[in-house]
């Protein structure tokens, strides 16, 4: 669970660590809304210390923000799927959103990392034994989710609540 420190200097994630500034322990710059933009270095950190994100794409003619439990692999979020529009999605290898975040209301503190990038089906047989050594398995387990996507990022942006 992600939460923000009670003195309200910044966000902290699972593991208490606050992220006021970069993971490197470089100053966070602000952005023209006074929101900390964190480097991708703790993007990175804080993508890998969650296990729920949410992936936005377009379905017939709508669009879709639908969630899922998630691995990082490298750079890539990784997750497992049945047949269906995040299939369908992969297949065409279209522009999705992914987004993971963290809050603390009562200190008014949280953080947000997107993702845009490609989903892909994962087809290489290298690249499946060692999303299937993850362990991962889906939470919603009423149906086989028997099929892996990976999102490869063209931009990875995160923001963070910046208390003065």
């Amino acid at each position: 669970m992600t939460s923000a420190n009670a003195g309200g200097r910044g966000t902290t994630a699972s593991n208490g660590e606050i992220i006021t500034s970069g993971r490197d322990s470089t100053a966070v710059t602000l952005d023209h809304a006074g929101g900390g933009v964190l480097p991708t270095s703790t993007c990175l950190w804080l993508l890998s210390g969650e296990q729920v994100g949410r992936v936005a794409f377009r379905a017939n003619g709508e669009i879709l923000v639908l969630p899922v439990n998630y691995v990082l692999d490298g750079d890539a979020i990784a997750f497992r799927t049945a047949t269906g529009s995040k299939l369908a999605v992969a297949l065409d290898e279209d522009a999705v959103g992914f987004e993971v975040d963290g809050h603390d209301a009562a200190a008014r503190a949280g953080w947000s990392v997107l993702i845009n990038g490609r989903a892909v089906q994962v087809k290489d047989p290298d690249t499946l034994a060692r999303l299937e050594a993850t362990g991962l398995t889906p939470w919603a387990d009423r149906i086989d989710h028997p099929h892996w996507v990976r999102i490869h990022p063209e931009t990875m942006t995160g923001r963070v609540v910046a208390h003065s």
